[in-house]
């Protein structure tokens, strides 16, 4: 398998198998999930074991996954990677609207600031390009959010191949978040795009949002391996691809754990094989 860490941007090492806190909030992405004391204990927990990488945004809730990191994690422990994103509006369960104004922009990041407790962000990713305002305005207001030290770290979510070698001329960009699976591999040419540069590359629904839960292909290397079928998932996404670093989310300490496991298994050349045909 690949180095089980990854330095993004060149300058911050984490350990390639994130924490994500979407599944932090209520259904659509909407209000608190449950006591949010079971919140900050998960996040506490993924420290504790090792995460470095946690990955978040101003809309999860919005506000309250922002709000939970600080919580579980302020004074954030060193070594420890806070990602989060802006571009983003809410005005409800899975309703979301983009607004990459230039203002808008600038005010989301201090917001993500004053709820984080940080002085700076050290990775912050444009949510959504908005194709209303020109990519060079957009990326414009990060890197001058950057050269004030605002945040550290540029990336992008949702892009093709094509837009982020756009970006690249424009800024440096350390990460693309795309959705990318076993079983949707849509994003391919992207992953090799940021492999060639040595972006990383954070893959949202990393377990196909549960689907990856009944593939038979991942059931039967699981029996074999004592593991999961999400565990298979998550170890194969690791050994995919170098610049792969998932974040699976959960709410709950028993699948924290499960996810974790993944990086002790250890698939043959053979397994993948069968992996990689899915």
């Amino acid at each position: 398998m690949a180095s089980d860490t990854f330095m993004i941007g060149g300058e911050f090492p984490v350990r390639r198998l994130g924490y994500g806190t979407a599944q932090l909030t209520g259904p659509g992405y909407w209000g608190p999930r449950g006591d949010p004391g079971d919140a900050v204990a998960v996040l506490r927990r993924a420290v504790d074991r090792g995460v470095t990488l946690i990955d978040t945004a101003d809309n999860y809730g919005p506000s309250i996954a922002e709000e939970l990191v600080a919580e579980a994690l302020h004074p954030y422990p060193a070594g420890v990677l806070v990602a989060t994103k802006g571009g983003v509006v809410r005005t409800g369960p899975d309703a979301w609207h983009i607004d990459g104004r230039p203002d808008r922009l600038r005010a989301m990041c201090e917001a993500s600031l004053r709820r984080l407790r940080r002085e700076t962000i050290d990775l912050y990713q444009l949510h959504r390009l908005d194709p209303r305002v020109p990519m060079a305005e957009q990326l414009g207001v990060l890197d001058e959010l950057r050269g004030k030290g605002k945040i550290q770290q540029v990336g992008l979510d949702s892009v093709t191949a094509e837009q982020l070698l756009a970006a690249d001329q424009l800024t440096s960009i350390a990460s693309v978040q795309n959705r990318y699976h076993l079983l949707d591999r849509s994003s391919e040419p992207l992953l090799k795009l940021c492999e060639a540069h040595g972006i990383a590359f954070l893959p949202w629904f990393p377990l196909g949002n549960g689907e990856l839960a009944t593939d038979p292909v991942c059931a039967e290397i699981a029996a074999a391996h004592g593991a999961t079928p999400a565990q298979i998932a998550l170890a194969w996404l690791l050994h995919h691809s170098p610049v792969l670093c998932p974040t699976p989310g959960t709410g709950s300490l028993v699948h924290l754990e499960e996810n974790l496991g993944a990086t002790a298994v250890r698939l043959s050349g053979a397994e993948l094989a069968r992996l990689d045909g899915r």
